[in-house]
């Protein structure tokens, strides 16, 4: 493999009025440095914040062309000198932060994120540092592997590292997103009971076969938080997954048992949105800002999947002439799961 062999990847310009255009365009498939490994990229997948980067909402510095997407998986084509984590042949994926292994963040973690600060995923080879990937799941699919480094990362850190979710918990779960799913199915497996809220009856309906033990239409119910403690006998939830954030995060505080836990994700019904002191101090309750998690959460992450043979869900698959089809169905929230698409 050469530098001087081509590849397609996809590429956001910036307009003058500060968001981007998404356009295909061929380059030279990378060399790997030293401690660099060079990936052959079979899928990627889209998050919320995909939409956001590409309207130019997304609060990074702004740049010339970016190489989007965080999330990707693949197989090692080719090492650089003194690479020991993996050899050509192995299946990896990219974690969001490429440095934030372990631990608490550090200075340097945000400037390492994909499709942001550095070049994403939605190219055919990318090279990245042996410390910034880990290996799949056995058995996963490229497309499902593609699926977790944003999204489920997120929810497990949410719920696990830092909601410490324990068997028996209540567990609100918002909406039928990537981020929202997995919690769902993580909730389940780790015997807790999710509760999840959807403004579709046949996403609810789906979400009941992936084990929600109690289902929310938030447009029948407005007020949901009465729902919520009536699907409870009243006790309330120990954890919320929020990534509604202004529209809902009130709501979402009066669902919470006493000693619960909201994480604080997204902006989905609008970014912002009051904290009551108070109410937070009455129950006893913690709230936590996440965003996304290390690779130590992933790996965790990765061995509990194998454990309870957790399957990710894709919405639909879209190749990479259809990114731009891709990004319209994750914007007009049609999507139960992950939307992916393939390389």
């Amino acid at each position: 493999m050469t530098s001087a062999q081509q590849q397609r990847r996809a590429i956001l310009t910036r307009q003058q009025d500060g968001t981007y255009r998404l356009t295909l365009e061929q380059a030279a498939v990378p060399a790997p440095a030293e401690h660099e490994v060079l990936v052959r990229v079979r899928a990627a997948s889209l998050n919320r914040r995909d939409v956001y980067v590409l309207k130019g909402q997304y609060p990074m510095p702004p740049r010339a062309s970016l190489v989007p997407l965080s999330d990707g998986a693949g197989e090692v084509v080719a090492v650089g000198r003194g690479v020991t984590r993996f050899k050509p042949g192995e299946r990896v994926a990219a974690i969001f932060f490429q440095r934030w292994i372990e631990g608490r963040p550090s200075a340097e973690t945000h400037g390492s994120a994909l499709g942001g600060q550095l070049d994403g995923m939605l190219s055919e080879y990318v090279c990245l540092s042996e410390q910034g990937l880990v290996g799949i799941p056995h058995g996963y699919s490229y497309e499902e592997a593609s699926t977790l480094p944003c999204a489920a990362v997120t929810a497990w850190n949410g719920l696990v590292t830092r909601g410490r979710m324990q068997p028996g918990d209540n567990v609100l779960i918002l909406g039928t997103g990537g981020v929202s799913i997995f919690g769902l199915q993580f909730a389940a497996a780790a015997g807790a009971r999710p509760i999840v809220t959807s403004s579709a009856d046949a996403k609810l309906a789906h979400a009941k076969q992936l084990g929600a033990a109690a289902t929310i239409n938030y447009r029948d119910t407005p007020e949901w938080s009465g729902a919520v403690r009536a699907a409870t006998a009243g006790l309330g939830v120990h954890q919320v997954l929020e990534v509604g954030g202004a529209g809902t995060l009130a709501q979402s505080i009066a669902s919470l048992a006493p000693g619960g836990h909201i994480a604080l994700i997204g902006g989905l019904a609008g970014f912002g949105g009051d904290i009551p002191a108070m109410a937070l101090l009455h129950a006893n309750a913690t709230a936590s800002g996440i965003y996304v998690g290390s690779r130590a959460d992933f790996e965790a992450m990765n061995a509990f999947i194998e454990r309870h043979r957790i399957r990710p869900v894709i919405d639909r698959l879209y190749t990479l002439d259809e990114a731009q089809a891709a990004y319209q169905r994750i914007e007009a929230g049609e999507h139960f799961g992950k939307v992916v698409i393939t390389l």
